[in-house]
């Protein structure tokens, strides 16, 4: 048969299909209830969605005897047009052949993610006198140690040049090194030791190179006990500048430290979190390698699934609002059961929801790594803090491609209609106070146009000369300093004024403009609900004679949002800053219970004050001397304590 042949009659048969309607209750009728994969096909014979059961006969039949089916599920039905169905052993096998059958067709109605890159390492050429190490993804053909796998290039940019700034470790080309005769500019910049023109002995880079080594297995304080011995043997030699070099390593691994928020055991897990807002999915994982987080990468998966229209019934077992747990179930699927996830297979999965089939899960992910692999969800301390971290930042991934898809001349049309404004919006500004019991306090304003945030525009104001802790008060004062100003430089009269704060803070800053004769701008207070939570803020129009509350998914609402929240954002940091220059004016000897001995142990431990200053509690409470009082105590002498 002809090529042309067969596509006659492949399209003759689409044809068919599609003229004829789909009889569910003979297809039932014959359908076995072993377990197995089951595609569904629409008019043209395309495949529009996977899926696996345990048994098929009861799972096929759950989509055309249901009556309360989402909106999402009827539509897919109105289109099947025909079911195959692929009988397997058992339902891991089902699992496998329905995550293979996702990936190869990508239907329709299915969750899918795409991720066909394999992971990169950090390679370490160790057939060399001097070793360097360098950026590496494919085949490992090379001799020499792999080092990894990390989360995306980036990760492992991040990673070489942090290397080059602790150890000194070349990472030029075998070629470039070769035929060096003097120290090229990585040398001159401290960041790299220069082998190549004897520089260094073999013997210092290859403790360089076993320092790294053990670096990137998460051996940190290992490594901080081999320098601090060195660097007090060369401060009693006199070589003063190798002791401050040493020092400065100590320091940077210090600094380190406080930044890796996993450090408190080693090995290799997983912490997964998922988010779902506006019909948009947003899935991070958090890739720990030996207790050491090495960065996180996110996805988007490609859903139809929405809230509003997902029920309790599509996901058996679970509640109304499952689409979380519904994406993960999809995710961990996909991700885990491929060929290049093996050697990077973590030994824990933390989730931060509960997936369906968790179980089975488990099972066949620990089958396909060939150990076991736990997979958890109901967390306690320090995981649940690592969970919670990874959703924050899966949440504020989620806000900005919400950001970058919405509409922003949308959201200022829809603020100017609930105002009822005769023209368009182009200028809004928004105050917020911060302060800590009166402390320091400082007012923030933010600009905004209709494309956005006007940076450059921003302006804070130390607030002085008032009863500490009065937010009234701070109120009027930045509202007469702004616009006195604004009116003497014959500057821009924004359109709306936002206050962040009720009643009282609107009349405070009302009769400030009114002062100034100030009658354009509309004056808007946005007042937290009772809860504190978005999407329940009361609008207060000037006077306070008008209060209104708009629905969570409110253009407009958002718009103020986002303005209220990067006024707060500003004003905090405002005032961290103006706290932390006063209080930083104490030093070691100023604290009680500090003496010689212990200011030693601390800065021998740190490398110097400007470690103990960004040292937290905890790492300074392992210090010999310090209990977790004293730590506290240094800690709130040099740091903020909101």
């Amino acid at each position: 048969m002809s090529s042309t042949e067969r596509k006659g009659d492949k399209a003759a048969e689409s044809a068919e299909l599609a003229s004829v309607s789909f009889d569910s209750a003979a297809f039932l009728k014959s359908l076995t209830s072993k377990p197995g994969v089951y595609r569904m096909l629409d008019g043209s014979g395309k495949v529009i969605y996977v899926g696996k059961a345990k048994n098929l006969k009861r799972r096929v039949s759950s989509y055309f005897t249901r009556a309360d089916t989402s909106p999402k599920t009827r539509a897919m039905i109105a289109q099947i047009k025909g079911i195959d169905v692929t009988v397997t052993h058992t339902e891991k096998e089902a699992l496998i052949l329905e995550n293979n059958q996702i990936k190869a067709l990508k239907p329709r109605y299915n969750i899918w993610f795409r991720d066909d890159k394999s992971y990169p390492y950090i390679y370490l050429s160790t057939k060399h006198d001097f070793p360097g190490l360098s950026y590496h993804r494919g085949a490992k053909s090379k001799k020499g140690r792999y080092l990894g796998p990390y989360p995306s290039a980036g990760s492992v940019r991040n990673t070489l040049n942090l290397m080059k700034k602790l150890f000194m470790i070349r990472q030029c080309k075998d070629s470039f090194f070769a035929n060096r005769t003097r120290p090229c500019l990585e040398y001159q910049i401290k960041r790299c030791s220069a082998p190549c023109t004897g520089f260094i002995s073999q013997e210092d880079y290859q403790k360089d190179i076993e320092h790294s080594i053990m670096f990137l297995q998460g051996k940190n304080e290992q490594v901080i006990d081999s320098l601090i011995i060195p660097m007090e043997k060369a401060s009693k030699g006199l070589e003063y500048e190798r002791a401050a070099q040493y020092r400065d390593q100590i320091r940077n691994l210090r600094k380190l430290q406080e930044n890796q928020y996993i450090t408190a055991e080693k090995g290799n897990i997983d912490v997964i979190a998922c988010c779902y807002k506006e019909g948009i999915a947003c899935v991070l994982v958090f890739f720990i390698r030996n207790g050491l987080n090495q960065g996180s990468q996110t996805y988007f998966p490609q859903t139809s699934l929405s809230r509003n229209n997902f029920s309790r019934t599509d996901l058996p077992g679970h509640t109304t609002n499952a689409v979380p747990e519904l994406i993960l179930e999809a995710f961990l699927a996909q991700f885990y059961l491929k060929d290049r996830a093996v050697s990077g297979m973590p030994k824990e999965i933390l989730l931060s929801h509960e997936p369906g089939n968790i179980k089975l899960l488990e099972e066949v992910i620990s089958s396909h790594a060939k150990r076991q692999v736990k997979i958890k969800h109901r967390l306690r301390g320090d995981r649940a803090k690592w969970v919670k971290m990874a959703l924050d930042n899966a949440e504020i991934a989620l806000s900005q491609r919400l950001a970058n898809k919405e509409n922003r001349q949308q959201r200022t049309d829809k603020l100017t209609q609930l105002l009822k404004l005769e023209s368009p919006v182009q200028h809004m500004e928004c105050f917020d106070i911060s302060h800590t019991s009166g402390e320091a306090t400082v007012a923030a304003c933010v600009v905004f146009d209709a494309e956005g945030p006007l940076t450059k525009d921003y302006r804070r104001f130390n607030i002085t000369n008032i009863t500490p802790g009065d937010d009234y008060a701070a109120m009027e004062q930045a509202i007469m300093r702004r616009y006195t100003r604004v009116k003497k430089e014959e500057g821009k009269i924004p359109d709306i004024i936002f206050i962040d704060g009720g009643k009282g803070q609107v009349g405070k800053a009302l009769r400030a403009l009114e002062e100034l004769q100030l009658n354009e701008p509309v004056l808007i207070g946005v007042a937290k609900g009772p809860s504190r939570k978005a999407g329940l803020e009361t609008l207060i129009i000037e006077h306070g004679n008008k209060q209104i509350h708009l629905p969570h998914d409110s253009p407009a609402l958002h718009l103020i949002q986002h303005i209220r929240d990067e006024a707060h954002r500003f004003a905090i940091s405002g005032h961290r800053q103006r706290r932390k220059k006063a209080r930083n004016q104490s030093s070691l000897e100023n604290i009680e219970g500090v003496g010689q001995k212990r200011r030693q142990n601390l800065l021998r431990y740190f490398g110097g004050l400007q470690g103990i200053i960004s040292a937290g509690v905890e790492d300074l409470a392992k210090v010999h001397g310090i209990n977790k009082n004293l730590a506290q105590k240094i800690y709130d002498t040099f740091h903020e304590n909101l």
